[in-house]
């Protein structure tokens, strides 16, 4: 008998939008084994280099995103993804208004915990 963890469905116009500067938004939700963020960013937004333990996907839902990673840049539109291997440096510049869904695994423990001081810049 196969059995399954509880399941949890969410909306996202239900997830409160946290403000994390002037230029950059998130909602989060947080499973057992992974993050999934979406960001809203807008025009000329950075996210600072930085690095973490987790694998990270990036999916652009809508604008464009520069994205250096150890030092190779990559340009992001809408319905493009990238894929982040752990530990790899990496910085986002917002081309567009964006709006882009990261997926973490495993979860973002530094988040939870508040350390995301990076984003408040």
């Amino acid at each position: 008998m196969i059995q399954y963890a509880a399941m949890s469905q969410y909306r996202w116009s239900e997830i409160p939008k946290e403000q994390m500067n002037p230029l950059c938004a998130r909602q989060v939700l947080h499973s057992e084994r992974m993050t999934v963020a979406r960001l809203y960013l807008t025009k000329g937004a950075i996210v600072g280099e930085h690095h973490h333990e987790n694998e990270q996907l990036t999916t652009v839902e809508q604008g464009q995103l520069k994205m250096i990673l150890a030092g190779v840049e990559y340009l992001l539109g809408a319905g493009e993804s990238l894929v982040i291997a752990p530990n790899v440096p990496h910085w986002v510049e917002a081309i567009e208004d964006t709006v882009a869904v990261d997926v973490f695994s495993p979860c973002r423990e530094d988040w939870k915990r508040g350390d995301d001081a990076y984003l408040r810049r």
